[in-house]
């Protein structure tokens, strides 16, 4: 049977110090095949240099947008039927594709998927999630979507930023894209003092900005 082909995104800003682990991990995967694209948002150091290191890399260069942009630039350039996330200081484990794959492929009235996640190095003040007890509970970055389901519903938004990723699932929500949630392990999540999540404490802003935007939305349609 024929494979759909995966392309792992990834937006990629002064991510010199870390990139190179989660590139490794990337061409690390059990599943075939795969491509990866990462777009350079104008980074300042030596991210490029890092990336062409990987010649199977696909780099892409612009001018600084954010990552909502830069991921949105990533699945443009691609060509893969499925498209799955990984940020510059993630890293995944080697069959994080083909358990995806292999669920999507079997479920075809499910849209898009997502999975656990294991932190190497949690900070003290990050919670566990209700449902699962995981540190910071289900990660939306572990999505894996299919690209039609992606370019209905109009790729990321930038004016979430940085909860563009929520946005997506209120989004897939509100027009009835179903999605899954596996057991497995599919990202190995690493924590720094660049990160997004660097000091942020539990929050619902992201969630109503998205739903105020959804409730928006529903009004112009009236």
């Amino acid at each position: 049977m024929n494979r759909p082909l995966v392309s792992l995104v990834m937006p990629a800003y002064n991510a010199a110090a870390h990139i190179r682990p989660a590139l490794e991990s990337a061409f690390a995967q059990d599943y075939d095949p795969f491509e990866v694209v990462v777009v350079d948002d104008g980074s300042t150091d030596e991210t490029a240099e890092v990336i062409r290191s990987f010649p199977d890399a696909i780099y892409v260069h612009q001018e600084n947008q954010g990552p909502a942009a830069a991921r949105n630039t990533a699945v443009a350039r691609s060509r893969g039927q499925l498209i799955a996330n990984l940020d510059s200081d993630d890293l995944l484990p080697p069959t994080r594709l083909s358990v995806q794959v292999a669920y999507l492929l079997e479920h075809p009235e499910v849209g898009a998927v997502f999975g656990r996640q294991e932190w190497l190095n949690a900070p003290a003040w990050m919670a566990r999630d209700a449902v699962y007890g995981d540190l910071d509970g289900i990660p939306l970055s572990s999505i894996m979507i299919r690209r039609e389901v992606f370019d209905d519903l109009g790729g990321y938004d930038t004016r979430f930023e940085p909860s563009e990723d929520m946005d997506l699932v209120v989004r897939m929500r509100e027009s009835g894209v179903e999605y899954a949630v596996l057991p497995d392990i599919v990202l190995h999540r690493r924590h720094h003092e660049t990160s997004l999540t660097e000091g942020r404490t539990v929050s619902h802003e992201p969630l109503l900005r998205s739903l105020y935007a959804k409730l928006e939305r529903e009004r112009q349609r009236q």
